[in-house]
């Protein structure tokens, strides 16, 4: 949301600035939008009118009479059409309708290896999807659906790119097979910047510089920077897990290890080094399992992949300057171990000023996170000024 003082300008605003005004959820009148843009009392009007022609906005209620007519307030519809939002993962998916202000309708979490191949995936998400649009949105248009992928994705394409633990997806067309059942937008992401942008909308609306991080199967990071999610020229910025994990005094490993921090610090790797000491560990769910359990063991070995974690994050602070690190993953949900971690290193070894204000949280939104994200992938897009100039422009 802009500040309305930008606004503010003698040459006035197309119909679709206009409406972003709307989207911070406050009714207005058109004296009110006359007033934050400059704006002839006409110039409002006919803009207002293409709004409610295209169903952008709606009549709220009214404000007292001055004399003459009562004025009119008017709002963001949030309830003119759904999007369907998909948050696939290693090992789950979570699947939701939601309205345009991506608040959820209807959710549903089901286990689902990613490993199964794009075509069998998709084809039970659109058929959990397709039931959650009957229950829950029967009458309403579908705008769009939006998917968060655990691996590297060409946001232009919305194709994976040689993503370590999805075989068979590598250059497959999601936007196009998704479109064979559903013939709307479709727009595809990261998993974890996908994340990022849930967990920002439903804990820290107001931080503009905020880094997520999920310790799974493997770790990456969803960066935000200066409000606006940062994918690089390739479609792969936050990818940590491959970093190299600096060796530090904390560390038990041989000085000469040079692995990536997913190969050291995610559930897996904690689930293997609890297996060589013959616990029964498959992966980052056991690793939880056995902490809440209170075996010393998994308490220790997470701490210290919290750690491992830290050293590779201390760099990330030092570069982005965050607000907020949001730690999640299936791993962040093993009590505060993970969190202990972490935060001992980094507020250890980064620059002192990078730290002053800086917190690392625990997520707050959950496995809600994914598809409030993959639902603001769709709403950023449908909703953007270019766009809803457009669709009225076809309803005028």
């Amino acid at each position: 949301m802009r500040d309305e003082a930008v606004l503010t300008t003698s040459g006035g605003i197309g119909t679709g600035e206009l409406f972003q005004i709307f989207l911070d959820g406050r009714a207005r009148t058109k004296a009110e939008l006359g007033e934050i843009t400059g704006m002839s009392r006409n110039a409002v009007s006919s803009r207002v009118d293409a709004l409610l022609k295209g169903r952008f906005v709606v009549p709220v209620g009214s404000d007292p009479s001055s004399g003459g007519r009562r004025p009119a307030r008017l709002a963001f519809n949030a309830d003119a059409g759904v999007v369907l939002a998909v948050d696939l993962g290693a090992t789950h998916a979570t699947i939701a309708v939601t309205n345009l202000a991506a608040s959820v309708l209807g959710l549903h979490s089901t286990p689902m290896a990613i490993s199964a191949g794009p075509t069998e995936i998709l084809d039970r998400v659109f058929e959990i999807g397709a039931e959650l649009l009957e229950q829950h949105a029967p009458q309403k248009p579908l705008y769009g659906v939006g998917i968060g992928l655990p691996g590297p994705v060409e946001h232009s394409t919305g194709r994976p790119v040689k993503p370590p633990i999805m075989p068979g997806w590598d250059g497959f067309d999601v936007p196009e097979y998704v479109q064979r059942r559903f013939p709307v937008p479709v727009y595809v992401d990261n998993d974890v910047n996908v994340l990022a942008l849930g967990e920002r909308t439903l804990s820290w609306p107001d931080v503009d510089d905020l880094v997520f991080v999920k310790v799974a199967t493997g770790i990456g990071a969803g960066i935000i920077s200066g409000g606006v999610l940062q994918r690089g020229s390739q479609g792969i910025a936050g990818d940590i897990g491959h970093v190299r994990v600096p060796h530090s005094k904390d560390s038990v490993r041989p000085i000469d290890d040079e692995r990536g921090l997913s190969s050291i610090a995610s559930g897996t790797a904690i689930a293997a080094e609890l297996r060589a000491k013959d616990l029964e560990a498959a992966n980052g769910f056991d690793v939880v399992r056995l902490v809440e359990q209170g075996n010393p063991a998994a308490i220790a070995a997470t701490r210290q992949a919290g750690r491992e974690v830290g050293e590779v994050l201390a760099m990330v602070v030092n570069t982005l300057n965050p607000a907020i690190i949001v730690i999640g993953g299936v791993v962040a949900t093993a009590g505060d171990h993970l969190l202990a971690g972490i935060r001992e290193v980094v507020y250890r070894t980064s620059i002192p000023a990078a730290t002053q204000n800086l917190q690392v949280v625990q997520t707050k939104a959950k496995e809600r996170a994914g598809v409030l994200g993959a639902a603001i992938l769709v709403t950023q897009q449908v909703l953007s000024s270019q766009n809803v100039e457009a669709v009225v422009a076809r309803h005028a």
